[in-house]
C-alpha cells in the first residue's frame, strides 16, 4: 500500500462499537471484496470492502473477520481468516500478511488461514443464536454482480437453514457515519492531496489543452502524494460538457471563453475526497460567468453554515433549495410566476440545479449514513451546489 500505516487503535475501537450493537450470542461475519476479472487473465485493481476495512484495516483479498463476543473460547471472540502465503505467491503476487502483520494492522490476536474456514465457521455458527452478515445496502447501489458477501450469505442459508440471519448494514451505516479524529485526519489528507493536484493544474489550463491532459496532471500529483489515484471517475468537463452531470469521457479540448468544471477527488488510505470547482479556461471569467460563479459560491457558503449538529438533512436540502431559488431569480433565470406555479415534487430551481447539495463522505465517496437522523458531530459531508445553463 502506498499510504502510511494507520494506528490500529482506530480499528480496535471500531470493533468495540460494533459488538455493543450485537444481539446476545450472535456471530457477525465480514468478507473482503473479490478481485474482479476483466478479460483473458486480466483483473481490475483490488478495492477492499469498506466495512471490513473499517473494522480491521486489512487491505488484502480473500480475508474475513469473525466477531463472536459471547463465545466461550477466548480466541474465537474475534479473529481473522486470511490467505496463506507461499514462496510461489510471494514471487508472483508479492508479500501477503503474516499473522504478526495482521495483528500489527488490526490489533486482532487470533489469525487463522483460510484452509480452516469451513470447519471453524460451521462449529462456531452452530453455537450461536443467530448471524449478522454483511451486504451492500447503499441507497444508490444497483449492482447486478454477485459479490463474495452474496455467496457467503447463500452458503449460510444452505448450511444453517434454522439460524436467523440479519443484515449488519443498519449497524454499520449508523457507526460509520460518525468519524473519529483519526478518520477525519485521513479524509483531510485526501483533501490536501486533491488541493495539491488542483493547484498544479491551474497554470496548466489554457485554450487548446485537452481534458485528458488535465486528468493526467491530476493523477500524477495524486500518486506522487501516496494516493492510489482518483476516489471516483473524474469529471473534467469544458464548455457544454459541464452540463452533463456524469460526463467522464474527458476527451474534448478546452476552448477560449469556456468554463471548465472539475469534479475530482483523491483517495488516501481508502478514504475519499470530493472536490468540485469551476475555472475559466482563458484565465478570467466573462461578466455573465462571474455572476453565475458568485451566485453558486454564495449558496455554497450559506449551505455550509447550515450543516450543524441537530439539523435534519431533509430540512437542510429544503433550505438550500430556497437559497438556490433566490439566486436563480437574481440571475434572471427564474421568475416569480414560475416559482408560484411550481410543484412540491418538482421545484422550479431543479431546471438549473438537478442534484442534491450534500452527501456523506468517508471510505466511499457516497459514504453510508442514515439520512433520516439528525446530523451529529463527527459526520463529514460534501457541500456542492451548482447551476447548469445548457444554452450560452
Amino acid at each position: 500500500m502506498k499510504y502510511d500505516k494507520i494506528n490500529k487503535n482506530l480499528f480496535v475501537e471500531n470493533r468495540k462499537k460494533f459488538v455493543q450493537e450485537l444481539k446476545p450470542n450472535s456471530i457477525a461475519i465480514f468478507n473482503s471484496n473479490d478481485i474482479m476479472p476483466t478479460n483473458a487473465d486480466g483483473t481490475m485493481p483490488f478495492k477492499q470492502n469498506s466495512d471490513l476495512f473499517w473494522l480491521t484495516g486489512v487491505d488484502q483479498e480473500e480475508s474475513m473477520l469473525v466477531l463472536f463476543p459471547d463465545c466461550k473460547e477466548e480466541r474465537y471472540k474475534e479473529f481473522l481468516l486470511l490467505k496463506e502465503t507461499s514462496p510461489l505467491i510471494a514471487v508472483w503476487e508479492g508479500k501477503k500478511l503474516t499473522k504478526d502483520d495482521a495483528f500489527s494492522v488490526s490489533g486482532i490476536n487470533s489469525v487463522f488461514w483460510n484452509s480452516k474456514k469451513e470447519d471453524l465457521l460451521s462449529r462456531l455458527i452452530k453455537q450461536s443464536d443467530g448471524l449478522f452478515l454483511n451486504k451492500n445496502e447503499h441507497a444508490r447501489s444497483s449492482c447486478l454482480v454477485e459479490t463474495r458477501d452474496d455467496r457467503f450469505w447463500r452458503w449460510c442459508e444452505n448450511n444453517f437453514p434454522k439460524k436467523s440471519i440479519a443484515s449488519s448494514a443498519s449497524i454499520m451505516h449508523n457507526l460509520r457515519s460518525v468519524k473519529s479524529e483519526i478518520e477525519v485526519d485521513l479524509i483531510k489528507k485526501a483533501c490536501d492531496i486533491t488541493e495539491s493536484g488542483f493547484r498544479k493544474i491551474l497554470p496548466f489550463v489554457k485554450p487548446g489543452v485537452a481534458e485528458y491532459e488535465i486528468e493526467a496532471e491530476f493523477i500524477r500529483e495524486f500518486i506522487r502524494k501516496k494516493s492510489s489515484g482518483f476516489a471516483y471517475e473524474p469529471i473534467i468537463a469544458s464548455g457544454q460538457n459541464a452540463c452533463v452531470l456524469h460526463y467522464t469521457q474527458n476527451n474534448s479540448f478546452c476552448k477560449k471563453g469556456d468554463v471548465l468544471l472539475l469534479d475530482v477527488g483523491a483517495e488516501y488510505a481508502n478514504y475519499a475526497s470530493d472536490m468540485t470547482r469551476s475555472i475559466p479556461v482563458s484565465g478570467r471569467f466573462l461578466k455573465r460567468q462571474k455572476a453565475v460563479y458568485n451566485a453558486v459560491l454564495g449558496v455554497m457558503k450559506q449551505a455550509t453554515s447550515l450543516l450543524v449538529p441537530g439539523t435534519l438533512l431533509s430540512d437542510y436540502h429544503k433550505a438550500v433549495g430556497f437559497l438556490m431559488e433566490e439566486a436563480l431569480v437574481n440571475l434572471g433565470l427564474l421568475n416569480i410566476k414560475e416559482i408560484k406555479n411550481q410543484s412540491k415534487e418538482k421545484p422550479a430551481y431543479k431546471k438549473y440545479f438537478m442534484h442534491g447539495t450534500s452527501h456523506f463522505l468517508g471510505l466511499d465517496v457516497h459514504d453510508v449514513g442514515l439520512f433520516d437522523r439528525p446530523i451529529k458531530k463527527g459526520m463529514v459531508f460534501t457541500c456542492e451546489p451548482g447551476i447548469y445553463i445548457p444554452k450560452k
